[in-house]
């Protein structure tokens, strides 16, 4: 990113978007519950149940990309123009448009999580990861070009942000084909909150430095630290993760006793239809007992 809020802002929606999805993960563990589709409270009824059900998730998403997009574009003076009009023309602003697509695929993907829960007559998972994994490799593409002319202390961040996306997006291409495996949620939940934390740290690094001196781009050592600060936050955010989990289940424990009960009585099956073998097996079950009562029926005086 370009400037210290363009780095800490996306770095502060993707970590609360890694809150919100260990919070999910943590309750569907908790409740033995479908990652997919999650059994809610059954207190929440009436005109408060669709405020219960909104795709929060997909909310975050459209509103993360929309102000990043309306920030993006009020930083250039006089406008962000894609040519200028000398001969001959050359293209203006080239990292600016590439954080304003970033901004944009974070907000269609958003789109795509409304459509598909709230607009769409059945919720489209496929979809929604499909869409999410498209954003995150249109992403990577974009990041392996935007640090072309980069080097040293900012060559090193974003090189460790590079790999942070490129393991999300292996993660969610296997979500394609197992959407609901717990192990490939708590991969994505901790990703993403690493992708969030180091973009944060990242804005510090590299624009507002805690001790005052800018990095030094020929110091072995600050090149170093640079990946020594990544490692804590992969150490700090895995504590993070164990800490909603462990905070989840205590208020749950001690607080909620009887609210997994209630939502295994009330909350909707789902249940598959039945596949044609099971109805031509129904079937010949049901010839043969026709067949039985015929045969009592016959030999009976």
């Amino acid at each position: 990113m370009g400037t210290f809020v363009g780095h800490v802002y996306p770095g502060l929606f993707v970590f609360l978007y890694g809150l919100y999805q260990a919070t999910v993960v943590s309750k569907a563990v908790i409740f033995n519950d479908s990652l997919l589709y999650p059994l809610y409270p059954t207190r929440n009824k009436g005109r408060w149940a669709r405020i219960w059900n909104i795709c929060y998730g997909g909310l975050l998403k459209m509103a993360a990309g929309s102000l990043l997009m309306v920030y993006e574009i009020s930083c250039i003076k006089g406008g962000l123009t894609l040519m200028n009009k000398a001969v001959p023309p050359r293209f203006m602003y080239p990292k600016e448009w590439q954080h304003l697509t970033m901004f944009m695929l974070l907000t269609v993907n958003g789109c795509v999580d409304i459509i598909s829960r709230h607009v769409l007559p059945q919720r489209h998972v496929v979809l929604e990861k499909g869409a999410l994994v498209l954003s995150f490799y249109e992403l990577l593409l974009l990041m392996v070009s935007h640090v072309k002319d980069s080097e040293g202390v900012e060559l090193q961040v974003h090189s460790l942000l590079i790999l942070v996306v490129f393991l999300l997006a292996l993660v969610l291409t296997a979500q394609l084909w197992a959407p609901g495996t717990f192990q490939l949620w708590v991969m994505e939940t901790f990703l993403f909150l690493t992708m969030g934390s180091w973009l944060m740290q990242a804005g510090f690094i590299l624009f507002r430095p805690i001790s005052g001196y800018p990095w030094q781009d020929d110091d072995i050592s600050d090149i170093m630290f640079v990946t020594t600060f990544f490692c804590w936050h992969l150490m700090i955010n895995a504590s993070c993760l164990l800490g909603i989990y462990g905070f989840s289940y205590f208020w749950h424990c001690c607080y909620s006793p009887n609210l997994k009960l209630m939502t295994s009585k009330e909350a909707p099956q789902h249940t598959s239809t039945p596949g044609p073998l099971y109805k031509l097996l129904q079937e010949e079950e049901h010839s043969e007992k026709d067949e039985q009562a015929l045969l009592l029926s016959q030999s009976s005086p």
